[in-house]
């Protein structure tokens, strides 16, 4: 039986909307672990779908990289590319670098305000210890500051590449990483914005950025078997 977490179908989906969301959904937070063989017999059971969504959501998430589909084989959470994760976070540094500076010239006191708020909400994650719920904060933190300097195309070229990356940032937390040092580099960012400081919010978001090249190895010999 699979270990999978049900999300809530919003009225607009269609039924393979409905089983790309929620796979993906698991993909990305682990509770289907790399390398976990997937059939659509059993999706679609699990699901109460008939089985043509549920073959098509598999080859949208194929082009993704998430699953990897082997005729007479079978289907498979693909394990995590450190290659990929290292591009993908090469290419979302130097993008959100770029962004922040932007921040720090032009942003409202109501993006200002949004960012304070999730920061708080962060903390009380970190005191439950919920990394799912930090980790889609940590997400909207970053959005906000995207959004906030009205560059969400940049957000879209981020989503578009970051699914490798999700998965080891979630096993990362997962592991108990230093939750303190995430929040105190989000509220340096804060500081840095607020302050108009454009040089202090490029280092912090690089070094926030670059936290993930040193954890990259370790997490990899101590979860062998979920890496490429």
């Amino acid at each position: 039986m699979l270990n999978m977490v049900s999300i809530k179908r919003k009225n607009n989906y269609t039924s393979r909307d409905y089983v790309y969301e929620s796979l993906k959904e698991n993909i990305i937070s682990l509770k289907l672990k790399p390398g976990t063989n997937i059939s659509e017999k059993e999706i679609s059971e699990l699901l109460q779908v008939s089985r043509t969504p549920v073959r098509e959501a598999f080859l949208k998430l194929a082009q993704e990289e998430l699953l990897a589909i082997y005729p007479q084989r079978g289907t498979f959470v693909t394990l995590i590319d450190l290659q990929h994760v290292e591009e993908t976070r090469f290419i979302r540094e130097h993008l959100e670098r770029a962004t922040v500076r932007e921040a720090c010239k032009n942003f409202s006191n109501e993006s200002i305000f949004k960012l304070e708020e999730n920061l708080a909400l962060q903390k009380i994650c970190v005191e439950e210890k919920n990394y799912t719920k930090l980790f889609k904060l940590d997400e909207d933190f970053h959005y906000t500051i995207v959004s906030g300097c009205d560059k969400k195309l940049i957000w879209s070229v981020i989503q578009q590449m970051n699914n490798h990356l999700n998965r080891i940032r979630i096993l990362r937390l997962a592991d108990n990483f230093n939750w303190d040092l995430i929040l105190s580099q989000h509220e340096n960012i804060i500081s840095a914005i607020k302050d108009k400081n454009q040089d202090l919010a490029d280092r912090v978001m690089e070094e926030h950025l670059k936290e993930l090249i040193f954890e990259q190895e370790s997490l990899k010999k101590k979860y062998e078997n979920l890496f490429k």
